[in-house]
């Protein structure tokens, strides 16, 4: 299919009815908010996003990797329709009602690994990465908590004070939680010690061990909080064998392992949760944003052993909204049944042909990811330097050209459509990328 079967662009972009309600968001609405563009969204289906001026987009964000069965998938909105007619809120923390149960045991179901794991509710991924923080010095009584560069976990003071990605999260917040220590994560391409994965031997696991041994005794680190793959930071993937190792790393030191799952889980790279491709079962594990295909839900699971808090130690009013849980049992339900394949094939055949592309643009830098969490690195030249202001740019070329992008990172772009993305989105998604990318480079020579 051609362009013109997706993408529709009747106005300028941005149009005037989309500028009279920017006019009136910067009014009334928080300026924290980041929006790299002047998209109003009207209404949209399937990759399909539609704005107030009547513009039609080519949605290749998926919400920020939350619209994993599209925006209002027929099935999903016919859960969320029914379980309305019958029970919209009641308190999971307080009351009891089956639907959230039958969640719960779903969640267990997909876990990765054979322990046995209980459920904990909130309302986004922030919250349960918060939750499970909690848990782990609950459990160990243990004070300390090892963290990543370029980790993202949310803006919540506890998952904010995890994060490593950006300074501007910080900034004017300080302090932050106590006793959260950050350590190297495994960014290949950008190796600060300049070794490559084949050789390495994971130097940057032995640096972490080198922290415990200057500054943070293993005997109170309660936790280990990583991102299987790191979003916000940039999708970034480590190699083969990093989360095996960082699993005996820990188990050796008696230390739980807590993967935030909730930009990269529920079928986007392929298998449900991207930690599967390293054949590793954490210890308490955070799901989040595509888990209910665009309604609030965030789940923190965790191994039976270790969720031994007391009740009455944690909660949340609306955490385990029964809509929530009926969108998130239909979303499992279509991941399964085919939607997580389409990812893996739709991803690869994204990658191919954006690495045949990189070597007509030496501005793309790497091309990395697994399934539908695909990120692109832009750089100026052989050494790498970040071309901070060409990834933004490629965003804004996309978006006048009706494709909706997403950076990541301080030079990266991300690609992370709904899991029921086709070939013919793709291929026009390709072709647009390249002839933004084409653009850009026409700017910087002239």
């Amino acid at each position: 299919m051609a362009k013109k079967d997706y993408i529709d662009l009747k106005t300028a972009i941005p149009g005037p009815k989309s500028m009279e309600w920017y006019a009136r968001d910067r009014a009334a609405i928080s300026p924290s908010y980041v929006r790299p563009y002047v998209l109003v969204t009207d209404h949209a289906e399937g990759l399909e996003v539609v704005d107030v001026d009547g513009n039609t987009y080519l949605d290749f964000t998926a919400g920020v990797a939350v619209n994993s069965t599209g925006h209002r998938h027929p099935e999903v909105i016919k859960a969320i329709k029914d379980q309305a007619d019958k029970l919209v809120h009641m308190s999971g923390t307080d009351f009891f009602y089956p639907i959230q149960i039958v969640l719960a045991e779903k969640i267990q179901e997909i876990a990765p690994g054979p322990t046995e794991k209980l459920v904990w509710y909130g309302n986004s991924g922030a919250e349960a990465v918060e939750a499970g923080l909690k848990l782990a010095r609950w459990h160990s009584k243990r004070p300390l908590a090892l963290a990543f560069f370029g980790g993202f976990h949310g803006r919540t003071y506890g998952a904010v004070t995890l994060s490593g990605s950006k300074a501007k999260h910080r900034e004017g917040f300080s302090p932050m939680l106590q006793g959260v220590i950050h350590v190297p994560y495994a960014y290949c391409y950008r190796c600060p010690l300049g070794l490559e994965p084949e050789t390495c031997e994971f130097r940057c696991i032995g640096m972490i061990e080198e922290v415990m041994e200057r500054i943070a005794p293993p005997s109170d680190i309660a936790v280990m909080v990583v991102e299987a793959i790191q979003g916000e930071g940039g999708y970034v993937v480590p190699p083969a064998g990093y989360f095996q190792k960082l699993r005996k790393l820990t188990e050796e030191r008696g230390i739980l392992l807590m993967v935030d799952e909730v930009q990269s889980g529920m079928g986007r790279t392929g298998k449900m949760f991207a930690i599967e491709h390293w054949d590793t079962e954490p210890d308490i594990m955070a799901i989040a944003k595509g888990v209910a295909s665009g309604l609030p839900l965030g789940i923190m699971v965790a191994k039976k052993n270790v969720m031994d808090w007391k009740q009455g130690a944690h909660g949340s009013t609306f955490g385990g909204n029964p809509l929530s849980c009926a969108a998130a049992l239909k979303t499992i339900e279509l991941i399964q049944n085919g939607m997580m394949k389409n990812a893996a094939v739709q991803g690869e055949y994204i990658m191919k042909h954006l690495r045949e592309m990189q070597k007509r643009h030496p501005l793309m830098g790497d091309v990395r990811g697994k399934g539908l969490m695909i990120g692109v690195e832009f750089v100026k030249d052989a050494k790498k330097t970040k071309a901070k202001e060409e990834s933004n740019q490629l965003v804004l070329e996309a978006f006048k050209r009706g494709l909706l992008l997403l950076p990541c990172g301080e030079n990266a772009v991300r690609l992370s459509p709904s899991l029921n993305v086709t070939k013919d989105h793709c291929d026009v998604m390709l072709d647009i990328w390249e002839e933004s990318l084409t653009a850009v480079e026409k700017q910087m020579n002239s």
